[in-house]
């Protein structure tokens, strides 16, 4: 007998053995099992596997407890590659089916359907074997408590890897015998979990040290030659960017924008930018940003858009600008749906091969596009006979100008070789619609219209936002995500404050007061349903489903944490409305995450930009518009400039009596009789007189 233990971070092991292969059964494969009827991509994906799965809920638990068998929990999504790997070497299989079947109530569910239930398990993982990621496997007694944790599992063991049929074999085998180490091993993990999630952080008073100590440690990890933090794999982490430009404007830290600016070129010019069809995959396996984790995300595209508008306006470099268009190019033809919302995710997989469907071989782009524009093009995108990845070319410009790419030569072939991309084979896309995915990239082409001027990213975030309105919110509140015609689970905190940062954005863009009273009417429900007493606030709702613990995140990963988003767009509330529970609220949210920042600001720097909004020098913009043109002149103008602690208010006839409820303060700001606008700016609680021409005001802005 061999044996696998688990050792969770209060020092309990719990020891399986695993023997041999041991004896397998036979299953027949059914036409499909209870995922058939579900909504969601990744759901519909295992639909016909053999293994009987079961959606999350109380017909599985119930069965579990009534058979007495543990819970097998399979988490993923859509687009994960190794998710499919998995899904084919065991998931498809009629042997492991069997054994699942035998022994096992098998769940499966979607992380971004439900990330309340991701962020349990996902911890449960990182607590037992240090670390996480898709698929997530989860071993659960029929009350919910994990007592085994791993991310993907091979069918059979190699190279000193546990195999999923000697795990399943030796676990129903413990389960018959002696499962009172399983069962022991799950309370204490449940117990510690539960723990981890209350435990109060230390006290402290709120200040400016997170900032300097995550700017220091972020200077420490830079990757001088490539860009990034830290080793391969590379994450492009957009909101460290934008922490950085904050840095240098409001910290003057010397290496702060050429950080920033670096990073973010040394993205652009890798593989990891899709530089035939635009947009931005997952993650760089190399330290180059290179060969990339293929699929495309959401919200990896909407925090990149925010960063490159933000560099732009820090920078003055034209680049940038031209790369925020091509993220928005990409997103309108190939992840908005008709009715106007955008789609999760794009896959890194064609035909099981990762990469396929974005590589391309010399021989390919020479008998398409001739061999004078073919070669020059296969020049200037790395694209070589003996290829990058698996014997084919990621075209990319490492080592090249970014700007090469913009001439009508460059532009007229990378148009002919997406066509040509785009009709030799489909890319699988997961068109399920996420509230808190959308909230972002709304937020993100709402802020495109003020820094570009683009009048269709305004009307595209205004779209979106009328979708998830009319289809994600109802009666019962906010919903997490939207397929096939139906809206599915309870909003949690993550949909409430995204979708809250999104109408704040449309505000400042669009300046209807509807979106302010919007974002106020979500940040009430924040405040009465997600907060916990001891401080901060849990994913979860306090009338959503019973699960083995409230999760609360505190770390800002690919995605930032609601707790992170929660404080910056408390803040703009409060400077936008005036209103003093919306100050209170965002300092009592300031304290928490200062105390949370104390054990490594570096992860958590979304939410030190909330930090910066509140405690580093900040201006409250209210103009008074006398005469048409005069919001479309002073929004052109601010384009031009990187005022991030800037928040912008502008009084029309049409949306005075609006923002007389929502923003009480404005009913005081007029302008007098013959002038084109006023301006009445304020920086930190002292209000300067006001002005009466857009170059007066610029004057106080720069001063």
């Amino acid at each position: 007998m061999r044996s696998c233990s688990i050792r969770c971070f209060l020092g309990y092991t719990c020891t399986i053995d695993t023997g041999g292969k041991g004896d397998t059964m036979t299953s027949s494969n059914s036409a499909s099992n209870r995922l058939a009827t579900e909504k969601s991509p990744y759901l519909l994906q295992h639909a016909h596997n053999p293994v009987q799965w079961y959606p999350w809920g109380e017909e599985a638990f119930a069965r579990a407890a009534a058979e007495d068998k543990p819970i097998f929990l399979s988490i993923g999504y859509s687009t994960c590659h190794w998710c499919h790997v998995m899904a084919h070497e065991s998931f498809e299989d009629e042997e492991v089916a069997a054994l699942l079947s035998a022994h096992f109530i098998a769940i499966k569910v979607d992380r971004e359907e439900r990330p309340d239930i991701d962020a349990i398990y996902m911890g449960a993982c990182q607590a037992m074997t240090g670390q996480g990621g898709w698929p997530l496997t989860v071993l659960l007694t029929p009350d919910k408590k994990p007592f085994f944790a791993r991310t993907y599992l091979p069918k059979w063991g190699r190279y000193g890897m546990l195999g999923l049929m000697e795990l399943l074999d030796a676990v129903a085998q413990q389960w018959r015998s002696d499962r009172t180490r399983l069962i022991e091993g799950a309370e204490q993990v449940a117990k510690a979990l539960s723990a981890a999630a209350a435990a109060r952080v230390q006290e402290g008073e709120p200040d400016r040290r997170p900032v300097r100590e995550a700017y220091r440690a972020l200077e420490g990890s830079f990757d001088a030659r490539f860009g990034g933090f830290g080793a391969a794999p590379k994450f492009p982490m957009p909101h460290m960017l934008m922490f950085l430009l904050r840095c240098h404007r409001l910290e003057q830290a010397p290496r702060a924008l050429a950080m920033a600016g670096q990073t973010a070129q040394h993205i652009l010019r890798g593989g990891i930018f899709d530089h035939v069809g635009f947009g931005l995959c997952r993650y760089s396996t190399d330290e180059r940003w290179l060969v990339p984790h293929f699929e495309k995300m959401l919200y990896d595209n909407a925090l990149m858009l925010l960063a490159l508008l933000e560099l732009a306006q820090a920078t003055g470099e034209e680049v940038y600008r031209i790369y925020a268009r091509r993220i928005l190019t990409y997103l309108a033809r190939e992840m908005t749906s008709p009715q106007g919302c955008f789609y999760s995710a794009q896959d890194a997989d064609v035909d099981g091969e990762e990469g396929k469907y974005y590589t391309f071989t010399e021989e390919e782009v020479l008998a398409l596009l001739g061999p004078e524009e073919g070669a020059w093009l296969c020049q200037l995108l790395g694209i070589e006979q003996e290829g990058s990845f698996e014997g084919r070319s990621i075209p990319n410009l490492i080592g090249g100008d970014l700007l090469e790419t913009t001439s009508e030569r460059a532009e007229a072939l990378l148009e002919r070789l997406y066509r040509h991309r785009a009709g030799r084979m489909t890319l699988p896309r997961d068109d399920k619609v996420l509230t808190a995915w959308n909230g972002l990239m709304i937020a993100a082409q709402a802020r495109a219209f003020r820094v570009l001027g683009d009048s269709g990213a305004l009307r595209a975030a205004q779209r979106a936002a009328a979708f998830v309105e009319e289809h994600l919110n109802g009666p019962e509140g906010l919903r997490i995500s939207h397929a096939m015609g139906e809206a599915r689970g309870q909003g949690l905190l993550d949909d409430h404050v995204f979708l809250a940062f999104a109408h704040l954005e449309l505000f400042e863009a669009a300046q209807d007061a509807l979106h302010l009273q919007r974002a106020a009417e979500l940040l009430t429900q924040v405040l009465d349903r997600f907060a916990d007493p001891a401080g901060g606030f849990f994913l979860t709702p306090s009338d959503g489903e019973a699960l083995i613990f409230r999760p609360k995140e505190l770390h800002d990963g690919a995605l930032p944490c609601g707790n992170s988003v929660l404080l910056y767009v408390l803040a703009k509330l409060s400077a936008l409305t005036g209103e003093p529970r919306w100050a209170e609220a965002a300092q009592q949210q300031l304290g928490f995450l200062c105390k949370v920042a104390g054990r490594g600001p570096a992860g958590l720097t979304f939410g030190l930009i909330g930090l910066m909004a509140l405690l580093y020098p900040a201006q409250e913009l209210v103009c008074v518009v006398g005469e048409p043109g005069a919001g479309e002149a002073l929004r052109a103008a601010l384009a031009q400039r990187y005022h991030p602690n800037l928040s912008l208010l502008v009084k029309t006839p049409q949306n005075a009596a609006l923002l007389a409820e929502v923003a009480p303060h404005t009913t005081d700001y007029h302008c007098p009789e013959g002038q084109p606008a006023a301006y009445y700016l304020c920086e930190n609680r002292s209000c300067r007189a006001p002005v009466f021409s857009l170059e007066a005001l610029l004057e106080q802005l720069e001063g």
